[in-house]
């Protein structure tokens, strides 16, 4: 595996899409965008991921019940939940689903790096 995993953002809020994009871009990290969870599965079914950093709050299938659909059909691919919702009751039920870790939105960047950082040693230790 690269050293720099590729990650899957995936949030229905347009500004924060391009402001995460800009961040990531910068920082050389190899990503894609969904603007819900359709176009995630549809992301995932054509490329290969290994982080998916997923907003909890969406229309149609919410962040959660997504993330539960990825890890079926992907279960090598590791989920960071993002919350606007300060209520810890979110992140814990996500992190029961299989969520790798969680982030309280406004997003501090560089705890969100680390994690994505963390996932992809966990994948790696995996494969051996």
């Amino acid at each position: 595996m690269a050293s720099s995993p590729k990650v899957l953002l995936v949030d229905d809020e347009r500004e924060f899409l391009d402001i995460m994009s800009r961040y990531f871009t910068r920082r050389n990290i190899d990503f894609a965008v969904a603007d819900g969870c359709l176009q995630a599965l549809d992301q995932l079914d054509n490329g290969s991921f290994d982080v998916v950093v997923m907003d909890v709050s969406m229309p149609g299938l919410d962040g959660l019940e997504c993330m539960e659909e990825i890890k079926k059909l992907y279960p090598a691919v590791e989920v960071i939940i993002l919350t606007g919702h300060a209520a810890p009751h979110t992140s814990l039920v996500g992190m029961k689903k299989g969520a790798f870790d969680y982030c309280l939105k406004p997003i501090d960047f560089a705890e969100l790096h680390e994690k994505i950082q963390l996932a992809r040693k966990a994948i790696e230790e995996r494969k051996g």
